[in-house]
């Protein structure tokens, strides 16, 4: 059976266009249908608001000639509060503010799912209409502020869209952060059955790719590099991920940060190579998830950490195997595997855990003095190690 299907380009497409707005025209053009694919040709396309997908919608790029640019964002501070439920904001200076842009407002005190993230939808003076309540109270006191930063591409609400052969460039030299929980290259917030291959997120001010409350996610074969924060970033509940086959590099702090409660998750075949504090991290509620055949390698803390929770919230049931755990740390203080909190039943099993081109990783697998049940079975434990195991537990 055919489905719909629509080209944008900079020549030659049905819609001619180098922005969001000719994408976001063909998006909503197919979901007008029911769904189907929007192909998106080579070039260049400036973002100064997100690609919001639809519900059974597949975008696809042709790889990296295909580029969704972030623009340069301003930022301004507010004048007045925002209050919690408002839907409009008022800013000290509204210049590079326009309607039709991309907005997030925060404050110092205000973080994670309280930044609000929209739309400015009417402009009076220096008052602006969001699409979006505000989701706290942003005093002037605390540093309120605005800025025309957002998800490069984000799903709200949605199922089934897939989005295939893309390269985002957050230009994060210019753009504040955005924070994961809100925003990334790519973002999902309740996007479930959503599948990403092939895609490619760099140089975002924030996360790489990043999904919350959002079920059956599949991540395939995707590319996070030089992102400020976290590479990939499952979380808030995101059950059922299957992450496989990607590249996670040189990102500010962590290559898979497995966020609160991610559970029951497939991740293989990753590379997490070269990030500024930890290679995969787990912690919050982390339960019954599956590392097979991964590379977590030279990161600048330790390959993998398992953060410091209490019995009732610690990361259990996790099993690792085949995975090569190699060359983490810095300054000669480094470690292959960090298990810290009341965590327990964990299982690693034919794993190579050690160096090759560093002495930086100086302990092989680290147990706190409050885990149980670590089970480690047939690994691979040399290269320069000082310590193989070293159990606090004793």
């Amino acid at each position: 059976m055919k489905t719909p299907h629509i080209t944008v380009g900079l020549d030659g497409a049905d819609i001619i266009g180098d922005d969001n707005i000719a994408l976001q025209s063909a998006v909503d053009y197919i979901s007008a249908l029911g769904g189907g694919t929007v192909e998106i040709l080579s070039g260049t396309y400036i973002m100064r608001n997100s690609l919001h997908l639809r519900s059974n919608i597949t975008v696809r790029g042709q790889g990296e000639s295909t580029t969704l640019w972030k623009a340069d964002a301003v930022e301004s501070l507010l004048s007045l509060d925002g209050d919690f439920g408002e839907e409009q904001i008022t800013i000290q200076d509204c210049r590079g503010f326009e309607v039709g842009y991309g907005v997030s407002i925060t404050d110092d005190r205000n973080g994670g799912f309280h930044t609000a993230v929209g739309t400015l939808i009417w402009q009076d003076e220096n008052t602006f209409g969001v699409n979006v309540p505000m989701g706290g109270d942003y005093m002037v006191s605390n540093n309120a502020r605005a800025a025309t930063t957002f998800p490069v591409i984000s799903g709200y609400n949605l199922e089934n869209a897939r989005v295939e052969n893309l390269t985002i460039d957050g230009n994060k030299e210019n753009n504040p952060l955005l924070n994961g929980c809100r925003g990334a290259g790519i973002f999902l917030y309740r996007g479930h059955h959503t599948i990403m291959t092939n895609c490619t997120v760099k140089n975002y001010h924030g996360d790489g790719i990043s999904f919350q409350q959002s079920q059956h996610i599949t991540v395939d074969g995707c590319t996070c590099i030089g992102n400020t924060h976290l590479g990939l970033h499952p979380g808030s509940g995101s059950q059922h991920p299957t992450i496989r086959n990607c590249h996670s590099e040189n990102n500010g702090r962590i290559g898979l940060f497995l966020c609160w409660r991610v559970k029951h998750g497939i991740f293989e075949n990753n590379q997490l190579i070269g990030n500024g504090e930890t290679g995969i991290s787990i912690g919050h509620k982390d339960t019954d998830n599956q590392f097979r055949n991964n590379r977590s390698v030279g990161n600048k803390r330790e390959g993998i950490l398992f953060r410091n929770e209490s019995e009732a919230m610690a990361g259990h049931r996790n099993t690792f195997v085949e995975n090569e755990i190699l060359d983490n740390g810095k300054e000669d203080e480094g470690y292959g595997v960090r298990i810290l909190g009341e965590t327990h039943d964990l299982t690693f099993t034919d794993n190579r855990i050690g160096n090759t081109t560093s002495t930086n990783q100086k302990v092989g697998v680290f147990i706190g003095e409050k885990a149980d049940r670590i089970n480690l079975e047939d690994n691979d434990l040399s290269g320069n190690l000082n310590t193989d195991i070293e159990d606090a537990r004793k």
